[in-house]
């Protein structure tokens, strides 16, 4: 049930959160130098970048991929904050004094996010290609011509087999990994303070809400780098052989984006990500909280 729950809370903030989803794909691969030596940049900010997609390609168009979206949500999501309440409930990320440990919560979350982000990247592989798709006068990145999900995975799994699908997972499982440790242990000690210091009762939404905001902030600033290289590497064109034609791994494009673009090429669309991260961070741990009271206060 804590894998249903946490699945359906994903699933929910998604919802809401898909067309900053978008926005985020498509700023985070503007300015990356093509092959034949040019840079594609359309998207002035965030506010800018989605008056241009609805504009251009219709409100549609601000909610590509979302069907994919909600599936990755739902088993990523699901397995990781699933797997992290069998965790939590087992008393492992509480200390002998009953207080929790930020130690503790860090490891939980990232070994949680590992397993999440494994089972979720042919998902979130078709999920970006999807979402980069645009009209050729506004396209940024490399434009895949699939024409939904089920297309997408039948056309990468026999154009380069089953290890295809899992393309780009080398950015995806340090990317989750390290936004899990820091979005869980984060939410878990926040939920902590704000109760000690009495700010709200013990059972309000509030307590959850606030520590979803404060959570949000630190996910964001953590994951945007890893982010920014897992949305070019896999949204990268390949060859015959599956392999990248513009980065051979996380590091190489770590590296090229950093030597290219400086610092802030790491941190491209940082205010897009905080618009979709930080609500979804903010909706997602809301909505598990409270799920999770429901239901086991209904049992």
């Amino acid at each position: 049930m804590d894998f249903l729950l946490s699945g359906a809370a994903a699933c929910g903030a998604c919802l809401f959160t898909n067309p900053l989803e978008v926005v985020k794909t498509r700023m985070q691969l503007q300015g990356e130098l093509r092959s034949r030596g040019t840079y594609q940049v359309y998207y002035r900010n965030v506010f800018h970048a989605f008056y241009t997609i609805g504009k251009v390609d219709g409100l549609s168009g601000l909610q590509k991929g979302l069907a994919p979206g909600l599936v990755y949500q739902f088993f990523m999501n699901g397995v990781r904050l699933g797997s992290y309440a069998i965790i939590e409930s087992s008393g492992y990320i509480h200390n002998s004094d009953g207080r929790i440990s930020t130690a503790r919560t860090t490891l939980a979350g990232a070994m949680s996010g590992v397993v999440g982000a494994v089972m979720g990247s042919p998902v979130y592989l078709v999920k970006t290609h999807l979402q980069s798709q645009s009209t050729s006068s506004i396209a940024v990145g490399h434009q895949y011509k699939h024409q939904g999900m089920l297309h997408a995975l039948r056309v990468i799994y026999k154009e380069h087999g089953v290890l295809g699908l899992w393309r780009g997972s080398s950015a995806a499982v340090p990317r989750v990994s390290i936004g899990s440790a820091a979005q869980l242990s984060t939410f878990s000690s926040s939920k902590e303070l704000v109760l000690e210091l009495q700010v709200f009762p013990k059972n309000s939404w509030l307590v959850a809400l606030s520590a979803g905001m404060i959570s949000s902030v630190v996910v964001v600033l953590a994951m945007t780098p890893f982010d920014v290289v897992s949305t070019r590497l896999y949204n990268q064109p390949v060859d015959h052989l599956g392999k990248g034609q513009l980065y051979k791994g996380f590091a190489d494009c770590f590296s090229k984006t950093l030597k290219k673009e400086s610092l802030m090429g790491l941190y491209k669309g940082l205010g897009a990500s905080y618009f979709r991260l930080g609500p979804h961070t903010i909706l997602s741990l809301f909505f598990w909280d409270e799920l999770r009271k429901f239901y086991w206060g209904f049992r």
